[in-house]
């Protein structure tokens, strides 16, 4: 065999090769990278959309973590200034209260001094009268002299 025509008939297989590739093959294959390729790019799109929609969630959760700070804070306060008003109240009113009882205790102090007087006044008059018997080495009837006693209690 010549080689020229050897040449000639690989060329031949080889063009028939690359046509049979080109015609039956190649498609499928260009085919299935193209799908490849679309899907990547959509997973990549769908990546950078996941992660724009991660960066606004993110945004909305910090946002409503300060509205919740700021809420719970702006209750504690309410709470601190509700909890110094009822202990002024109550201040108040245990002052008051305080108040009632000084002046119920000093009204009762009164009310004993003026009991313990007329108690007292009453001891010194029986006191003089019995002083007045040993004195008059007699009897001094109540009764009878009931004026005379009741002014020696009214001095006294």
């Amino acid at each position: 065999m010549n080689i020229n025509a050897t040449l000639f008939a690989q060329a031949v297989v080889f063009a028939i090769l690359i046509w049979f590739t080109m015609k039956f093959v190649w498609p499928p294959i260009a085919k299935a990278l193209d799908e490849r390729a679309l899907k990547i790019s959509e997973g990549l799109a769908s990546a950078e959309k996941a992660k724009s929609e991660l960066a606004v969630a993110n945004k909305r959760v910090e946002e409503e973590l300060s509205k919740s700070r700021n809420e719970s804070a702006t209750r504690l306060a309410d709470a601190e200034r509700r909890a110094q008003i009822l202990i002024e109240e109550a201040k108040g009113r245990a002052t008051e209260e305080a108040a009632k009882i000084v002046a119920s205790a000093r009204q009762e102090a009164e009310q004993q001094v003026i009991k313990a007087r007329e108690s007292l006044r009453e001891e010194v008059a029986a006191l003089a009268v019995k002083g007045a018997e040993q004195i008059l080495k007699r009897e001094v009837n109540a009764g009878v002299h009931a004026e005379l006693l009741g002014r020696l209690k009214a001095e006294l």
